[in-house]
């Protein structure tokens, strides 16, 4: 097992103390969220979201900025032509825009970023984007109204 250890950075060790001392029984995750970053000294956290979602991170917004700068980016930022941005004349309408979101966060110097409803592949382009430490809140899911848990749970 120590070999496993030596895997991890003492900056990856913190990460793992402040998360064992995050868990909150009987909390939700923006609670757990909000403690992690208290644990971790963080106070600017970036909200990377789904502008079908503005309203829904704008209320996460609010509860977190009672104790920490928060930063919200909408997935059109930068107004890309879809036709542009894929190199195809025939799409029709504004590109997202992950890494954009990403660069816009880092500009903003948060130090912790929240995934909130992005598309499958968009959240990954941001994570990979990401100069902060990326959790997810929200995964964009149709079919089961954003709770991807009940499609295993039937």
């Amino acid at each position: 097992m120590e070999s496993q250890k030596k895997i991890y950075s003492e900056t990856d060790l913190k990460m793992m103390r402040a998360a064992e001392d995050s868990l909150l029984m009987g909390k939700n995750r923006v609670e757990e969220l909000k403690l992690f970053a208290q644990n971790s000294g963080i106070k600017r956290i970036g909200i990377a979201h789904c502008i079908g979602m503005t309203r829904e991170a704008q209320s996460l917004k609010e509860r977190l900025s009672d104790q920490f700068d928060v930063y919200t980016i909408d997935c059109k930022y930068g107004k890309i032509p879809a036709s542009e941005m894929l190199d195809d004349a025939s799409e029709k309408g504004t590109s997202c825009n992950p890494a954009g979101q990403a660069a816009f966060l880092a500009e903003n110097k948060t130090e912790l970023n929240v995934s909130f409803g992005l598309c499958m592949g968009h959240d990954i382009l941001f994570n990979m984007k990401s100069k902060a430490p990326t959790t997810t809140l929200v995964v964009k899911d149709r079919e089961h109204k954003h709770n991807s848990y009940k499609e295993f749970i039937k």
